[in-house]
């Protein structure tokens, strides 16, 4: 069977990334062919530029607690490929996956005839997780877009709930240059009189995003306006805060998951909840604590290791760079920060190095075996820290930095998210053994 796996990722591998005729007409065949997997359960459908994953794991540990199962899509991966569909946490097993390639591969190969041409590696895996969840007796089944949202391949579903967590610089080439265009992108996952939840703040989005609602007869709740979240204090557990709305006015909780946006992804899952009970879903508010407490998504300030602390980070855009430098402050001010750093080149790295150099005391700029990734030579050109030094073999920039962090510092490892999914690797297998 291990082969069967290995042969079937291959294939998905194999794909195309992008198409260059955007839109749904692939995946609406596709999904014809299946006898729309997408119609048969109840989703969240959840867009934005920051916060996807983090929101969609607050939703789902507050789902779960009501004692519902709770299917999951979510991209990129972190450890492994699996991950991207699983249900209550558990990523989809290697024999399933396979068994859904042989499923699709002909529908593919058959598409690829057409004048539609052959679909996507992502609107492959769309249609595999649209499948499984379909035959799997799930109560709720929360789907994050791959990129953007109306020619999303997940477009496809009609949710109970639409999400938009937030909008920034992300993908800029494929989506649009000013924060309306993006916004419209985003937008795009807005359905007739379905409810809409969001966390966007810049005024262009808001009036994008209510007008779409509107356009759409959908009712939408705003953060800081219709719902709030107040954050009270910052700590080694976590973030504290309070939640409100028109008709709730919650506890105390608090959230391991650190930074002030980690507050804001919180109010946004539980304002969905909020949504799903008003729409008759069966949910016990004195259980949001809980769900709040018991959430973790890997790779977002992940604590991997003690001494020297160690602290990994997937900010791969400004506004993820932004959020962790906030992060940063709270929780680590006045100690010695060293940084590991490596990223792909279409993202806006002297900026995000910009906004680093403001926290960071050392930094060791490096590289690892990824198609579009920036030698550490060429990252420590755009490097206006201080102490900045180049070393290309990211084990012994990690290394060299552990040794540099002094007794009461932070090692802080950032950048591309490929680049951390391997480190989190590097630092399970060695399971601190030096």
């Amino acid at each position: 069977m291990e082969m069967e796996y290995e042969k079937a990722m291959d294939w998905i591998h194999s794909r195309e990334k992008f198409k260059v005729k955007p839109g749904l007409k692939r995946m609406e065949w596709m999904m014809k062919r299946l006898g729309h997997p997408e119609k048969k359960f109840r989703s969240v459908h959840i867009a934005g530029t920051n916060g996807k994953g983090s929101t969609l794991s607050f939703l789902r540990h507050i789902l779960q607690q009501q004692g519902m199962s709770v299917g999951t899509f979510t991209s990129p991966y972190i450890e492994r490929f699996n991950e991207r569909i699983s249900v209550d946490g558990q990523p989809i097993h290697d024999e399933v996956l396979a068994e859904l390639v042989i499923r699709i591969k002909p529908l593919s190969e058959e598409l690829r005839q057409t004048t539609l041409g052959e679909p996507t590696e992502f609107e492959i895996i769309t249609a595999m997780a649209m499948l499984y969840f379909s035959e799997a007796a799930l109560d709720l089944v929360l789907i994050e877009t791959g990129l953007g949202g109306r020619y999303d391949s997940t477009n496809i579903l009609t949710p109970v709930l639409s999400l938009i967590t937030n909008i920034g610089h992300d993908h800029m080439n494929v989506l649009g240059s000013t924060i309306g265009e993006i916004a419209e992108e985003k937008a795009g996952i807005i359905k007739p009189e379905i409810p809409v939840v969001t966390g966007v703040k810049q005024e262009e989005a808001v009036k994008v995003v209510t007008q779409k609602a509107r356009s759409c007869h959908s009712r939408v709740f705003r953060l800081g306006h219709d719902f709030e979240a107040i954050h009270q204090s910052s700590n080694d557990e976590g973030e504290s805060f309070v939640f409100s709305n028109a008709t709730f006015h919650s506890e105390t909780y608090v959230s391991q998951m650190k930074g002030p946006h980690q507050v804001e992804n919180a109010a946004l899952a539980i304002q969905s909840a909020e949504v799903l009970r008003s729409l008759g879903v069966r949910i016990d508010r004195s259980l949001y604590g809980k769900g709040i407490a018991s959430t973790r998504w890997p790779a977002r300030f992940e604590k991997v290791k003690d001494a020297p602390l160690t602290i990994i980070d997937g900010a791969h855009n400004e506004e993820g760079t932004s959020a962790l430098v906030e992060t940063v402050k709270r929780h680590h001010v006045g100690k010695k920060i060293v940084l590991v750093y490596s990223a792909l080149e279409d993202k806006p790295v002297k900026k995000m190095l910009k906004q680093l150099q403001s926290v960071v005391d050392t930094a060791y700029m490096t590289t690892f075996d990824f198609p579009r990734a920036l030698k550490g030579r060429e990252l420590a050109e755009y490097s206006e820290i201080t102490e900045t030094k180049a070393v290309e073999d990211y084990v012994q920039a990690i290394r060299e930095a552990s040794s540099n962090v002094g007794e009461d510092g932070v090692l802080l490892i950032t950048g591309s998210l490929y680049f951390i999914s391997k480190v989190r690797k590097y630092f399970e297998s060695k399971e601190n053994s030096w």
